[in-house]
């Protein structure tokens, strides 16, 4: 009997224990989920707002309250902004904790870029969408308005400067000329110099009408049959007062009655330039070729010399405006610094594209291509072709955290 009472009372207290311990348990449970409640769920954008933000022509990234990335282009996630759900640029960053804390929006400009060359510039606006903390970042590229700014400022500043230089000395020519006037001699050898500097400054105004002639996006007004070899003929003859003055031997050779569609006055004036750099940069009683041949669907004029040649460091820059490799070299020979840069964009206008060989001391060969009838341009000629515009997918994706 008292072994009996003694189990029950055991099986009681156990009893008992499990209960309280299954309390304590419960208890610690609620108590440990007050402390540390579930996360709150991530808020719901407002319908729409993904085709809205779809069509925007600019990177887009929404950011929630915990500096979680909700939403993201894909130009965003190329460009580094976003990197799984978070935003990585740190500018970014403190922009959109300020629009969280007081819902004013901000604008600025970033630049973003691993190293100087590789630099882009950004018009950045943050500001809230109004739902449950979330924030709009759109950032607008604006480097290639940049690279045009800074090319039309370089513009005006060397054309200034290439104008000033024959004006002043026709000037200063007109004057000595006026205090020279019973030196009949001195008279005709000023009157020589003022000759040679209002053809130099003819040069650079003619220069300049065509340059900005052949470099706008606008297609030839009309594109006709042009005979290579009648180009070549008219090109050489032009040239040919220049090269004797020198004793250059002027050689034609390569495929005959090649014939390409577009302006004849233009590719005339292209191969000109080729030709008179050829000899300007040869030395005297030396040969320039020029060559006719067909290439992959393409004519290719190509003109060669036995110059002084063009380092490699240089090569890219050659056909920008008023580059010179040799300025002092340049103003001697009385060149503009656009024949190249005419050359390049008469190339563009008809669909083909100028190359470059050149070793330092041996001479260059400069080759104009440009493509047959019945031959479509290359992909390569067809985007020298279009304007350069930064690549934007304006997609928009949904990060889910």
């Amino acid at each position: 009997m008292n072994i009996e009472m003694a189990a029950g009372l055991a099986g009681l207290v156990g009893l008992i224990g499990g209960f309280a311990t299954g309390l304590a348990i419960r208890v610690s449970e609620t108590a440990q989920g007050r402390r540390n409640p579930d996360p709150a769920p991530a808020p719901a954008l407002p319908q729409g707002l993904a085709a809205v933000l779809g069509v925007l022509p600019f990177s887009v990234v929404v950011v929630d309250r915990e500096d979680r990335v909700r939403r993201s282009s894909p130009a965003a996630r190329a460009l580094g902004m976003v990197k799984d759900d978070r935003l990585m640029v740190d500018e970014l960053l403190a922009l959109s904790r300020l629009v969280q804390r007081d819902g004013e929006i901000r604008e600025t400009e970033l630049q973003l870029g691993p190293t100087r060359h590789d630099t882009r510039w950004f018009a950045v606006r943050v500001a809230p969408l109004g739902v449950q903390g979330l924030v709009l970042v759109l950032a607008e590229d604006l480097t290639e308005l940049r690279r045009v700014e800074s090319i039309r400022r370089d513009f005006a500043a060397n054309v200034s400067h290439e104008l000033k230089t024959p004006v002043g000395a026709l000037l200063l020519l007109a004057e000595t000329v006026e205090t020279a006037a019973d030196d009949e001699e001195a008279v005709r050898r000023f009157a020589g110099r003022m000759q040679l500097e209002a053809a130099r400054l003819s040069s650079l105004v003619q220069d300049l009408i065509t340059l900005s002639h052949v470099q706008g996006d606008e297609p030839l007004a009309e594109e006709k049959p042009v005979p290579l070899d009648a180009v070549v003929a008219e090109a050489v003859d032009r040239a040919r007062m220049a090269a004797e003055a020198k004793e250059t031997e002027l050689v034609v050779t390569g495929a005959g009655d090649l014939v390409v569609l577009g302006d004849q006055e233009l590719l005339n004036t292209a191969l000109k330039n080729l030709i008179d750099n050829a000899v300007s940069y040869s030395p005297e009683r030396t040969r320039v070729t020029v060559e006719t041949r067909v290439l992959d669907g393409y004519a290719e004029l190509s003109v060669t010399d036995q110059g002084i040649g063009v380092p490699e460091r240089e090569l890219e820059r050659i056909f920008e405006r008023f580059y010179r490799v040799d300025p002092a070299r340049s103003r001697q020979t009385g060149g503009t610094g656009l024949g190249l840069a005419i050359v390049k964009h008469v190339a563009t206008k008809h669909g083909g594209e100028v190359t470059v060989w050149s070793k330092e001391g041996s001479g260059s060969t400069f080759s104009l291509r440009l493509p047959l009838p019945h031959h479509p341009p290359s992909a390569k000629a067809q985007a020298l072709a279009r304007p350069e515009r930064p690549s934007q997918d304006p997609s928009v994706r949904e990060d889910t955290p």
